[in-house]
């Protein structure tokens, strides 16, 4: 139905010079123009306290939208292999801990992150232990933070790795990176999440 956050000024959402964004929102280069016209409109009635009669929704194209991709059509893991298993754990480097700069990485059986985009949620996390309590303070919002999926060799099952470039502002101590997902047996089953943990690391 259209990305709201790409309703940019018509200069920027030329179709002809990015298309991906003009073709993103409902109404192309005018949708920041509706935007304005409509919450004034609403602005000012609030303002003074009338009524405004809902309008028509805007058509639902979803139907007639091309698909180039496939839908994944559901997926397992390995034989003996749990999704958020491992596949790589952190590899701590001989000093035993890691310093500001470095890149830490873990890679998890996983799914294909189309099953569920987690929207409001996250494919990834850096936690930080904090007494007995593992505190999230990075997720996949973060540009510190790479997310990468893929399959792996035989072509057959998933695999994502987490990256974490560690920020000058981390603090020093103890970390670990989390991801989350979710998997489908098949197409028309219900989504299954699940949720993994790398081994904890020092940071310095």
């Amino acid at each position: 139905m259209g990305i709201s956050d790409l309703a940019l000024s018509p200069p920027n959402n030329d179709p002809m010079r990015v298309f991906p964004l003009a073709a993103s929102t409902l109404y192309g280069p005018h949708t920041l123009s509706a935007y304005i016209q409509e919450f004034k409109k609403l602005a000012v009635a609030m303002a003074k306290g009338e009524k405004i009669l809902q309008g028509s929704s805007p058509p639902d194209l979803s139907s007639v939208q091309l698909r180039l991709v496939l839908d994944p059509f559901g997926e397992s893991p390995p034989s003996g292999i749990n999704f958020g298993d491992m596949q790589q754990d952190i590899i701590i480097p001989k000093s035993g801990t890691f310093k500001k700069g470095d890149r830490p990485s873990a890679t998890f059986w996983s799914a294909n992150p189309r099953y569920d985009l987690l929207i409001e949620g996250t494919f990834a996390l850096v936690e930080m232990l904090q007494g007995e309590r593992w505190t999230p303070v990075y997720d996949d919002d973060d540009f510190c933070l790479f997310f990468k999926w893929k399959l792996d060799n035989s072509y057959l099952h998933s695999i994502a790795t987490i990256e974490w470039e560690i920020p000058k502002e981390a603090g020093s101590g103890v970390y670990r990176l989390r991801h989350f997902g979710s998997s489908k047996k098949t197409k028309d089953s219900p989504n299954i999440y699940f949720t993994g943990a790398s081994s904890a690391f020092a940071v310095s």
